[in-house]
C-alpha cells in the first residue's frame, strides 16, 4: 500500500477542508512532534510563507508526523507496537523552549466539532488523532475482507468435498464410508488452526521472522517482523491425519507422506540458514535443485520396486482422456516424476509472496487431486483431503493480514506432496491444471530471466517483461491491492480445480 506521508505548507492551510488560522502564530523552531500512532502526515513551515502569514518562526523547519502502518522507509519501523492506532505524541526542541501561543482551528465543514481555542501542542494532537482513526477503520475494512476471503473458500471447499462424497459411490462403484473426503478435511483445519494459536506465538518469542528482500515491494518491509517456518506445525498434521485415517498400511500415502516430509527437511534448512545469516539466502539454488531432483529420483525407483495398488494391469502408465486414453512411458515416466517434484516444489514457492496465496491456492489444487486419483487409488484421496485441511486450518492465521508464513518448509512441501500424488497415480496432465496459478508463477520467472539475459546480450542492456517477477509482484506493482490479487488467484484456481478433478474422473 503507498505510503499516506505528506507534506503541507502553512499556505495550505487555509484551503476549503483542512484548517484556518485566523490569527498570527507564533511558533518555536526547530520543534518536532512525533506520533507513536500509525499514520503518516508532515508538516513542515517554511520561513518566508510563514512570514507572508504574519507568523513568527525563529528556524525554518517545524515537521509534525503521523505515521501510518502502510507508510515505508520509515527509520524507527522497529518501534511500531500493533497497538489499537491511538494518537500520541512528543515535543522535542533543541532550545528547550515551549510555544505558549495559540491557535484557533475553525472546522471548515459542516461537522459536529465546536470551535475551540486550544494550544498548538493540543492542535496538533487533535490532528494526529483524527488522522490515527482514519487509518485505524481502513485497517480494519482491510482485515475484513481478508476474512471475508478466506470464507468464501472455505465454504466452496466444504460444499465441493459434500458434493463428491454424496456421489462418490458412482464414481468408484464401490461402497464408501460417510464423509469419506470432508471428514479428513474437517479434521485436519479443525487441529491446524488450533495449534496455529499455540505455535505462532512460540515462533514469535523465538524471533523466528521472516527475511524480506530488499529487491521485493517497499510495501512488503512492513512483514518483517511476521513469524515464518508455519510448515513447521501444518504439514506434519496434514500427513497425520492422512496417515491415521487412510490406514498405516497403506502404501501410497506412506510413500507421499515420506516424500512432502523429505522437501520439507530441505526447506526446513533453507529456513535456519536463512534465519542464521539474517539474509535472505539460504541454500544456493544449484544444492537446493539438486536435493530436490535427489528426493524426486528416489520416489520414482520406489514407485519401480513397490507394488502399488492400481486399476491397471502395469505401472508407469498416463491416463489422459479419450481419444487419447493411457499413454506407456517406460522409463520417461521416471524423468516425468523429478520434473514434477522439482516443479511443483519450485512453483508453490514462488507462489507463496502474499497473504494466503500459496496456502489457498494449494488447497485447491489438493482437492482437485483428490477428485482426480479417487477412481485409482482412494487412500491417495485421503491424502489430499487431509492436506486440503491442513492449507485451509493455516490460511485462518496466514490470511490477510499474516500473523505467520509457511516459508520454504511448508512450500516446497505442498508442492512434494503434490507431485507424489500424480506420480502415485499418473495424474499429471489434471495436477498440472490445478496447480495453473504455480505454473504461471513459475513461468513469469522464466520469462524474466531469460528476457533479460537475452536482451542484455544483444542490446547490451537488460529489460524487462514484468515490473517485478513473479507475476504477483508485477500486479502489485502495477497498483493493484493484496486481498484483490489473492481473490482473483482463488477465483481462477476454482475453475481449474474443476475442471481438473473432471479431466481426472474421465480420464480414470
Amino acid at each position: 500500500m503507498p505510503s499516506h506521508s505528506h507534506s503541507l505548507k502553512l499556505s495550505h492551510l487555509s484551503r476549503p477542508g483542512l484548517f484556518r488560522l485566523p490569527k498570527p502564530v507564533s511558533l518555536s523552531a526547530p520543534t518536532r512532534f512525533r506520533s507513536a500512532s500509525p499514520f503518516s502526515l508532515d508538516l513542515k513551515l517554511s520561513a518566508p510563507i510563514v512570514r507572508r502569514h504574519e507568523c513568527r518562526l525563529r528556524d525554518r523547519l517545524v515537521r509534525f508526523k503521523v505515521f501510518d502502518e502502510d507508510s515505508v522507509g520509515i527509520p524507527f519501523l522497529d518501534d511500531w507496537s500493533d497497538g489499537d492506532g491511538a494518537a500520541g505524541y512528543v515535543l522535542s526542541s533543541s532550545e528547550d523552549e515551549e510555544s505558549d501561543e495559540e491557535i484557533v482551528i475553525y472546522p471548515i465543514t459542516d461537522d459536529d466539532m465546536p470551535r475551540v481555542r486550544v494550544s498548538a501542542d493540543e492542535a496538533f494532537a487533535m490532528t494526529t488523532q483524527r488522522f490515527a482513526m482514519l487509518g485505524r477503520k481502513r485497517r480494519k475494512q482491510r482485515n475484513k475482507f481478508g476474512v471475508l476471503i478466506s470464507v468464501g473458500l472455505i465454504i466452496f471447499l466444504s460444499v465441493l468435498l459434500l458434493f463428491v462424497d454424496w456421489c462418490a459411490w458412482r464414481i468408484v462403484r464401490l461402497p464408501l464410508k460417510p464423509f469419506y473426503l470432508t471428514r479428513p478435511f474437517l479434521i485436519s483445519a479443525i487441529l491446524v488452526s488450533c495449534a496455529g494459536y499455540v505455535c505462532v506465538p512460540l515462533l514469535y518469542m523465538l524471533k523466528i521472522h521472516q527475511i524480506i528482500r530488499n529487491e521485493g515491494p517497499a510495501r512488503h518491509s512492513l512483514k518483517k517482523r511476521t513469524p515464518t517456518m508455519g510448515g513447521l506445525f501444518f504439514v506434519p498434521i496434514g500427513v497425520t491425519v492422512a496417515r491415521f485415517i487412510a490406514g498405516f498400511s497403506s502404501t501410497e500415502v506412506s510413500g507421499a507422506a515420506v516424500a512432502t516430509l523429505g522437501f520439507a527437511a530441505i526447506g526446513l534448512v533453507d529456513d535456519i540458514l536463512t534465519i542464521i545469516k539474517n539474509h535472505n539466502s539460504g541454500l544456493s539454488a544449484w544444492v537446493k535443485l539438486l536435493l530436490e531432483v535427489a528426493v524426486g529420483t528416489g520416489f520414482s525407483f520406489w514407485l519401480v520396486t513397490t507394488n502399488i495398488s492400481s486399476p491397471y494391469s502395469m505401472k508407469m502408465l498416463l491416463p489422459l482422456p479419450a481419444p487419447v486414453g493411457l499413454v506407456c512411458l517406460g522409463k520417461c515416466y521416471l524423468l516425468l516424476t523429478s520434473f514434477c517434484f522439482v516443479s511443483m516444489g519450485n512453483g508453490v514457492n514462488l507462489t507463496d509472496g502474499l497473504d494466503g496465496l500459496a496456502g489457498g491456492t494449494a488447497a485447491l489444487a489438493f482437492i482437485a487431486m483428490s477428485i482426480a486419483v479417487l477412481p485409482i487409488c482412494s487412500d491417495l484421496a485421503i491424502f489430499g483431503a487431509s492436506m486440503a485441511g491442513a492449507c485451509v486450518g493455516f490460511l485462518l492465521h496466514n490470511r490477510y493480514r499474516a500473523s505467520v508464513f509457511m516459508g520454504d518448509t511448508g512450500s516446497l512441501a505442498l508442492g512434494g506432496a503434490l507431485a507424489a500424488m500424480a506420480a502415485c497415480t499418473g495424474m499429471f496432465f489434471p495436477l498440472f491444471i490445478s496447480s495453473g496459478i504455480f505454473v504461471m508463477e513459475a513461468s513469469s520467472v522464466i520469462i524474466q530471466v531469460l528476457y533479460f539475459k537475452t536482451t542484455k546480450i544483444l542490446w547490451g542492456a537488460g529489460r524487462r517483461v514484468f515490473r517485478m517477477a513473479p507475476l504477483h509482484h508485477h500486479l502489485e506493482l502495477s497498483g493493484i491491492k493484496e486481498p484483490i490479487i489473492v481473490a482473483g488467484a482463488y477465483v481462477i484456481s476454482s475453475v481449474l480445480a474443476l475442471y481438473a478433478g473432471y479431466v481426472g474422473l474421465i480420464s480414470a
